[in-house]
């Protein structure tokens, strides 16, 4: 990924859960705030209610691989974290890619 970082701190998720924006669909919630930095940061959190740890790994290379294609389209310096939902195991990446380009998107710019 060109322009992000991973975000792996629990305070910098925490931070972004309380004090950031969402935005919701009925399969994922997305968490952003301004970090003041040159670069993005992207979380993913998936919780064991989604499945196993084969099916948590799967949504998480979904999320990624959705958020992949469209980083250039993404406003540089921000903290974001998709929180995948409980019927999130049967998407595909278009239907993240959709959420991202028509829902996402336009609430941060």
């Amino acid at each position: 990924m060109l322009f992000t970082d991973i975000l792996k701190d629990n305070k910098l998720f925490t931070r972004c859960f309380r004090k950031g924006n969402f935005v919701s669909c009925d399969f994922v919630t997305a968490y952003f705030i301004p970090n003041k930095s040159a670069y993005n940061r992207l979380g993913i959190s998936v919780g064991k209610k989604n499945g196993n740890a084969v099916e948590r790994n799967r949504i998480k290379r979904i999320i990624r691989a959705a958020y992949r294609l469209n980083e250039d389209k993404f406003p540089i310096g921000y903290d974001i974290v998709f929180a995948a939902r409980n019927n999130i195991s049967e998407k595909k990446s278009t239907d993240i890619e959709r959420f991202i380009n028509t829902r996402l998107l336009k609430k941060m710019n």
